[in-house]
């Protein structure tokens, strides 16, 4: 839901790549269906690794509670998001997380929307992502 949200907002001034420390089988499917609800399309998305590669290639590292396991690289941004684990809830239960994700990388008054700001900006490289953890 985070990379939906940031490509989203983004609106094409940046690459969003997701990853995670134990990616599952699938996307969450109530997920995509809160995510549906809003307009943003996350159905064809698949659950991948993060990689030495993904991680190189990104200027800012947003983590969501992986702990020892995120990789730690020197000179990259980390934000941690603390978020509830939408994973075995139903769509009201998912619903507001849904909602926190998309405030906080809108909300302009959080140190996370600000460091977004930059990323997104319009002197923003085309060539630097953000990774989701």
């Amino acid at each position: 839901m985070a990379a939906g949200w940031l490509r989203h907002l983004a609106g094409g001034r940046g690459e969003v790549l997701s990853g995670g420390s134990n990616p599952g089988e699938q996307v969450n499917p109530t997920a995509v269906v809160a995510m549906a609800e809003v307009g943003i399309d996350i159905a064809n998305e698949f659950p991948k690794p993060w990689t030495e590669e993904t991680l190189g290639a990104a200027d800012v590292v947003i983590t969501m509670g992986c702990g020892d396991a995120c990789p730690l690289i020197p000179g990259k941004r980390y934000l941690d998001w603390e978020l509830t684990d939408p994973a075995g809830k139903g769509l009201d239960d998912v619903r507001p997380i849904r909602e926190e994700i998309e405030q906080r990388a809108d909300d302009d008054t959080s140190s996370s929307a600000r460091d977004l700001t930059s990323l997104f900006g319009q002197t923003m490289d085309p060539r630097s992502a953000v990774t989701l953890g």
